[in-house]
């Protein structure tokens, strides 16, 4: 990949994105999360001509993954399985490449690689704490909890990267307390950052 910069990089102010002019050798393109280019870098670069010398490496577009769900109704949790305590989303804001089941709200890797989670779960007139956790094949991997009685809404809230090969499967778990009141304006995102 051959980067000629248009301007000096220090002039730019942070409020302006930069557009850089890419010489592809290859069939990739730039991923764009929020605004920003995502760059990785190859610490193995292939020692073919033909290859990157550069050890810079732009993922290519055909392979995204992304999905936002929301609990945009207040139903109290019989929707819930009392056997696995899945937490279910009603809304789907995003489901690029369809791999997160809105009937089941498990989401699916379709490749190795390297994902960002994050959830929001909130609890509405409850006085129980309660522990949600980002589930990775049936075992609790990132977890948050809610507990102050003084409240009417409090929310557990986490965020990471996990590595997950292809099929394996991700879903958040009411490990303890329990959501009667409803769960209403809580999220579960995801998305691929890159490949393995």
């Amino acid at each position: 990949t051959y980067f000629d910069p248009p301007c000096n990089l220090a002039s730019i102010n942070s409020q302006v994105l930069l557009i850089v002019k890419c010489v592809l050798l290859n069939d990739t393109e730039p991923i764009v999360l929020e605004g920003k280019c995502l760059v990785v870098c190859d610490s193995t670069p292939s020692a073919e001509p033909s290859g990157n010398a550069l050890g810079m490496s732009v993922r290519s577009g055909t392979g995204r993954v992304a999905f936002s769900a929301i609990r945009n109704t207040n139903h109290e949790p019989s929707e819930m399985s009392n056997r696995t305590m899945t937490i279910y989303f009603d809304q789907i804001l995003v489901n690029v490449g369809s791999h997160f089941d809105p009937a089941t709200s498990i989401f699916v890797a379709p490749r190795k690689g390297v994902y960002s989670f994050s959830f929001h779960v909130v609890k509405v007139y409850n006085r129980q704490t309660i522990q949600v956790s980002l589930v990775l094949n049936g075992w609790p991997v990132i977890s948050a909890f809610a507990g102050d009685q003084d409240v009417t809404r409090e929310a557990a809230t986490n965020a990471g990267l996990v590595l997950m090969e292809r099929g394996d499967k991700a879903y958040l778990k009411l490990e303890r307390g329990n959501l009667m009141g409803g769960w209403k304006y809580s999220t579960f995102s995801g998305f691929l950052v890159f490949p393995l």
